[in-house]
């Protein structure tokens, strides 16, 4: 039975055929664009990455290092140090620049190391002065670096009492302190070699030179 419809004229009939979409090719200006700016964004983060890296290689105290001790190589580290202000890294000595000199003040075990701890030999005002004492004087902490006072005991010439005796070295540092082993093991004394100021290094050899029967005793203050 015809129903009177007319296919022909249906909206499928007019509907336009579909199209497929061109794939972009190499010559694609498109596609070029896009890589530059994949490459700028690379680079742009890697310069971003490197900048925000500002610490500094300074050198510090590997160990505690007393006034007076000349500064080497071995007894350093390198820290990596970010300065607040840029112009303070200027204070201390950075990793291409090894001090080299003697410190006129002690630093302390990983501290880093000012240029103004560190100077020429003569400008230090010290001597260093070897200490020959029975071990059981001095503390088995006391070490290079350590911060230490001497008394002498055994009365001076004058009979002044022992008990009234204040330090005849006072807040010196130790330079070096062999162990025994390594001092004198004929007469079993430990050897402490000390910075001292010129001047108290005169008094005290003034003083011991007037004992009667000098002994030493030696007081770790750090």
């Amino acid at each position: 039975m015809n129903l009177g419809l007319d296919t022909s004229s249906s909206g499928l009939a007019g509907a336009p055929p579909a199209q497929r979409v061109p794939r972009a090719g190499w010559r694609d200006p498109r596609l070029w664009v896009g890589a530059a700016l994949v490459a700028v964004s690379v680079v742009a983060g890697a310069r971003l990455l490197a900048a925000s890296d500002d610490t500094v290689r300074v050198w510090a105290a590997g160990d505690d290092l007393a006034a007076g001790a000349p500064v080497t190589a071995a007894d350093l580290e390198q820290h990596r140090v970010r300065f607040a202000d840029g112009d303070d890294v200027g204070g201390y000595f950075r990793a291409t620049e090894p001090p080299d000199g003697v410190l006129l003040r002690g630093v302390g075990a990983g501290e880093l190391v000012p240029r103004s701890a560190v100077g020429a030999a003569d400008q230090n005002g010290t001597v260093q002065v070897p200490l020959a004492v029975d071990p059981e004087q001095v503390p088995p902490s006391v070490g290079t670096g350590s911060v230490v006072d001497v008394y002498l005991l055994g009365g001076p010439v004058d009979g002044a009492r022992d008990a009234d005796a204040e330090p005849v070295l006072a807040g010196v540092s130790v330079v070096d302190a062999p162990a025994v082993e390594d001092s004198f093991v004929a007469s079993g004394k430990r050897q402490l070699v000390l910075a001292v100021p010129e001047d108290d290094a005169h008094r005290f050899f003034g003083l011991v030179g007037a004992a009667d029967s000098p002994t030493l005793t030696v007081v770790r203050r750090s």
